[in-house]
């Protein structure tokens, strides 16, 4: 089953503000970029996932966030997709990690 475009589209309006987001349909979901590099992605369920590294790893499991086996993301919180302030810092984070593995 594809992830439903009201959702997607609802999930680029609440990450507008963190830059220049596009999606791609990729494997039933969708992959989330800012400036042409996947820092999210939707799953078919459908939920948001931002990417993780050991600089906001700890966010993600503190609030008790599902991982994305085996892909370095984590589920956005429902608290958190509900403001939209924290939102963007996470989304920012998840930015910053996908600039970071794009040079290694």
């Amino acid at each position: 089953m594809a992830v439903d475009k009201e959702y997607i589209d609802w999930v680029m309006e609440l990450l507008s503000p963190a830059g220049d987001i596009t999606t791609r349909a990729m494997f039933g979901g969708y992959g989330v970029f800012e400036g042409g590099l996947m820092f999210a992605l939707v799953s078919k369920e459908p939920s948001l996932y931002f990417k993780a590294d050991e600089t906001n790893v700890s966010f993600f499991e503190e609030a008790k966030s599902k991982r994305y086996k085996p892909m370095p993301y984590y589920e956005v919180p429902a608290d958190i997709l509900e403001d939209s302030d924290k939102l963007s810092v996470w989304a920012k984070r998840s930015i910053e990690v996908a600039k970071k593995t794009s040079k290694k």
